[in-house]
């Protein structure tokens, strides 16, 4: 059953720090340093206990490349200017033209926990996202509600093999707005993300390191994509944790 709607105002200051670049190039990158007092603005909170779940994470068994690296939750919601309101638990889905490796099957992944689902981390990220598509989308344009998926997501690497981010590779996700928000890198190298332009040239790239760097894109502008993470000392649990949140038209 969808949880109690939540009211979604807060986070009255400009956003121009993200939303100049995103109008400008597509996409923007923040440290942690700027994002936090973003996020504190739309009510974060009790993040401790937010980024303990990923302790708690099921194994992702629709990899089509045999793979076992990849963890993750899942969860969808609608947020409109009245309320945040979590739906039934349902498939992701995305077609074989958005993702070429995993597309063109529902995937029924372990929901997101509820009280995690009520976490006021997750809630503020939730509230910014729905700032920013309302901000950066013509009022003629915009939808009623917005239609937001949340993925928790750990990536394994071990001494046998990396954890392959996006092992789709280079890719757009088929949605309007997508965030990518460092949780925790463990015991890894690498992981950088790039982003490529719609004739796949290179504009761009950062690491996510710190927890809250936070990566946002326009997913109709560019592609992205995240070089594999390989354990430093392969003695060692070795991971890349993030959430990322997409929105789209609902």
């Amino acid at each position: 059953m969808p949880e109690t709607g939540l009211n979604l105002s807060g986070g009255t200051a400009p956003l121009d720090c993200i939303e100049k670049p995103l109008a400008q190039e597509g996409f923007a990158f923040l440290q942690a340093a700027s994002m936090r007092p973003i996020l504190q603005g739309f009510g974060l909170a009790d993040w401790d206990q937010f980024t303990a779940s990923w302790n708690d994470l099921g194994c992702d068994r629709y990899m089509a490349d045999g793979g076992r690296y990849r963890r993750r939750r899942y969860a969808t919601f609608s947020l409109s200017d009245q309320e945040i309101l979590r739906k039934p638990h349902q498939p992701h889905y995305q077609s074989r033209d958005y993702n070429t490796l995993n597309g063109g099957i529902e995937r029924w992944f372990q929901p997101v926990l509820p009280e995690i689902g009520k976490n006021p981390a997750l809630l503020s990220i939730l509230k910014l996202m729905h700032r920013l598509a309302v901000d950066m989308t013509p009022a003629k344009q915009r939808p009623p509600a917005w239609h937001a998926e949340i993925h928790q997501f750990r990536i394994e690497a071990s001494k046998d093999a990396a954890g392959q981010p996006t092992p789709e590779g280079l890719h757009r996700d088929g949605v309007d707005w997508v965030c990518v928000v460092m949780i925790r890198r463990e015991n890894i190298a690498r992981g950088e993300t790039s982003i490529h332009d719609l004739n796949r040239q290179r504009v761009g790239g950062f690491t996510l390191t710190n927890p809250l760097d936070t990566a946002f894109v326009n997913d109709s502008r560019v592609y992205h994509g995240v070089t594999p993470v390989q354990a430093v000392n392969p003695a060692l649990p070795a991971y890349r944790d993030v959430l990322v949140v997409t929105l789209r038209h609902e």
